[in-house]
């Protein structure tokens, strides 16, 4: 019998849904998929091909060279995870600049990338044994999941997070320039038409402002072990 479950974690950015999801994945020996880089990884695509800047975005000339954006996941050693490939090559890295950043909201507003990037999400997710992150796992690929977690915490705490983190990897950026992106990414990830950043109404909300990364993982991985105890007697 097949008693793995289907881990849904959506939240805002920077609220550490990858890290407690990788965290997970690994302590249960499931598979891990980060739904925002594959995201981010298009948005990488569109600035390459000169698709999207200050001034504009060619969604219809993104949403017509989408068959040319190949996505995979390979496990990468040095990482601990699955690092995410654009067309064949590793861009796990450079997904993570502010440039990105600042365009991929704007990107995954577009039905046509959201409906092909659903697709493959839910494809990946057949067997279960799976714990993906994102902003509407949930509520649009898996509405089904045995257990859905919201992750959310303050605009200012989280981008204080995002900020030593950047530091780290000696990115110039200001705490300012990230705590305005965070806000706008906020508003326009609850605000666009097409699959809006919700609370599913049976997820379970976890405010992180003040839990370390220690109680957090306790906490879900808790709520997980219930979840696949209730299916090993169902």
């Amino acid at each position: 019998m097949n008693n793995k479950i289907t881990i849904a974690i959506d939240g805002f950015s920077s609220t550490g849904k990858s890290t407690v999801a990788k965290q997970l994945a690994k302590e249960l020996e499931y598979i891990y998929v980060d739904t925002g880089a594959m995201y981010r990884a298009v948005t990488l695509f569109a600035l390459r091909n000169s698709l999207i800047s200050e001034t504009s975005f060619d969604r219809e000339g993104l949403i017509a060279k989408l068959p040319e954006v190949d996505l995979n996941f390979f496990y990468d050693n040095t990482l601990g995870f699955a690092a995410i490939y654009l067309n064949e090559e590793n861009v796990e890295e450079e997904i993570r600049r502010m440039e990105v950043s600042g365009y991929v909201s704007q990107v995954a507003a577009v039905s046509e990338v959201r409906e092909k990037l659903v697709a493959e999400q839910q494809q990946m997710g057949k067997e279960k044994g799976i714990v993906m992150d994102g902003r509407d796992i949930g509520t649009v690929v898996f509405p089904d999941a045995e257990l859905k977690i919201f992750m959310n915490a303050s605009a200012e705490e989280r981008a204080e997070r995002r900020f030593k983190e950047m530091q780290q990897k000696g990115q110039a950026v200001s705490f300012e320039e990230v705590l305005k992106n965070v806000q706008d990414r906020d508003h326009q990830d609850t605000t666009r038409e097409d699959s809006p950043l919700i609370l599913a109404e049976d997820a379970i909300e976890i405010d992180n402002s003040y839990l370390t990364p220690e109680d957090q993982f306790r906490i879900v991985l808790e709520l997980a072990e219930e979840k696949i105890a209730e299916q090993k007697v169902i």
